[in-house]
């Protein structure tokens, strides 16, 4: 079969790839494989039974729009936030294209409120104080979309997708990219274990987070240029709303960003949920990660936010990826295979934390089967003590925000540290391959993603 284009994950920038190519009218033959399944079947067992039966694909992490149908649906509009690409393509496109792509979402039913602009005061008191702690206060306006209203804006995305021609391969995983003499021509797909090889014109990677270690593999495989980049090792935090109320109806999110003592890795807060629930994700391999969401109406009595350590690693290692699933692998043991929760008082007093005191807490956790330990046992130091001081100097911006009672579930982590060397075309080392999205190791979350989509397209055309 011969396409032109093959998009390779529905995750948003191989949406949003395909979208602006039907909405300029390209009359381009377009492909779309997903590993996992359209958006309307994507349920988590988990939300039935209560347990995690480790589905072959997993619905949270897979599937049409990938993460973003099970994450809280935030929005950045800053090119201040969201990875590297204004670097490779310059900050007033990004932002440009930042706008654009949110009149889209507005179009599929985004809400018209924007989180962050309604009192500039308050903004500028959190400023001072975070100054005060030596943290900087980015600022960024949000859309907040909510999880349950995400994935209808997302149906409404497929439904159209479809009905002007794209064609969706559901359950189907890229096995392969076929590349002769540094040109790709194509794929070897793979649908209930038939193997089946597509060409096109064009290749699109778009494999999301999910997808970055297979991505990185097919780097080393096909000699396609790239390098080692960030990965984020770090805990999702979660404390009662009463703490977070200033920073909540100030900002709804508050990007914050230090280089604690002794060792001064960047350490920033990340995807922060008020009235939110913490959730578990599945890797391959039953890789159980932890990661947060809120919904627009249902509001739990907790904020929860990610605290992340960025580690740039140096030669000769090359195996971010693999070092950062490590960990997830070791504090997976520590848990029997779910989350590991610890009350940050415990840490600090050196013992473990147990159920009976997590049952007598101020603060109930929301991920209700994670089980209480000692995270402290599978954290590399480094991060460790760079999450603990950086804990210290919130304490100064949100008072309350270090107390005892205050959890701590791990692992947290990001993989988008392969980096594929592209130009601002998004030309790789393989001529006619594309790699976009988080996958790319140059964006992080929803928005910019969709950014990068949108301009592959119009560079397509």
């Amino acid at each position: 079969m011969k396409y032109d284009v093959l998009i390779i994950g529905a995750g948003p920038a191989g949406i949003f790839t395909a979208l602006e190519l039907v909405r300029r009218k390209s009359q381009k033959k377009i492909l779309i494989i997903e590993q996992g399944s359209s958006i309307e079947k994507r349920t988590c067992p988990k939300s039935v039974t209560g347990k995690c039966v480790n589905c072959k694909n997993c619905a949270i992490t897979t599937g049409f729009s990938g993460a973003g149908a099970f994450s809280d649906g935030k929005l950045s509009l800053s090119a201040e936030v969201g990875g590297d690409l204004p670097e490779l393509i310059g900050r007033d496109l990004a932002q440009k294209t930042i706008d654009y792509v949110d009149k889209i979402y507005l179009e599929f039913g985004a809400d018209s409120h924007i989180e962050g602009l309604s009192n500039p005061q308050k903004v500028k008191e959190i400023r001072k104080k975070a100054i005060k702690a030596g943290l900087k206060l980015v600022d960024c306006p949000i859309r907040h979309m909510g999880t349950e209203k995400a994935r209808d804006i997302y149906y409404s995305i497929q439904k159209y997708l479809l009905q002007n021609g794209v064609e969706l391969y559901f359950e189907t995983k890229c096995a392969d990219l076929i590349i002769d003499d540094e040109l790709c021509v194509g794929a070897i797909i793979e649908k209930a274990n038939e193997r089946t090889r597509i060409f096109a014109d064009k290749i699109i990677v778009a494999t999301g987070r999910r997808g970055a270690d297979w991505l990185e593999r097919v780097c080393k495989s096909h000699k396609i240029e790239h390098q080692p980049g960030t990965v984020d090792v770090g805990v999702r935090v979660e404390v009662r709303n009463e703490i977070m109320e200033e920073v909540n109806e100030a900002l709804y999110e508050s990007k914050l960003i230090g280089y604690p003592e002794p060792f001064k890795n960047k350490v920033r807060t990340f995807c922060q949920n008020p009235g939110g629930y913490v959730a578990q994700e599945n890797y391959d391999n039953a890789l159980a990660l932890v990661n947060g969401h809120s919904f627009k109406d249902n509001k739990s009595q907790n904020t929860n936010l990610a605290i992340l350590c960025s580690h740039n690693f140096k030669e000769p290692f090359n195996q971010p990826i693999e070092y950062a699933k490590k960990v997830g692998e070791l504090t997976n043991m520590l848990g029997a295979g779910k989350i590991l929760v610890q009350r940050y008082g415990d840490i600090l007093s050196g013992k473990r934390t147990w159920q009976r005191e997590l049952d007598n807490c101020n603060v109930r956790p929301t991920l209700k089967d994670a089980v209480a330990g000692d995270i402290t046992s599978a954290m590399p130091y480094r991060s460790m003590i760079s999450i603990l001081n950086f804990i210290q100097q919130m304490d100064q911006v949100v008072p309350g925000f270090a107390s005892s009672e205050t959890l701590l579930y791990s692992p947290e982590l990001k993989f988008y540290s392969n980096k594929i060397k592209m130009d601002e075309d998004f030309n790789t080392s393989v001529k006619n391959l594309h790699c976009l999205g988080d996958s790319s190791g140059w964006t992080r979350g929803l928005m910019m993603a969709s950014v990068m989509g949108t301009l592959m397209a119009r560079k397509l055309l």
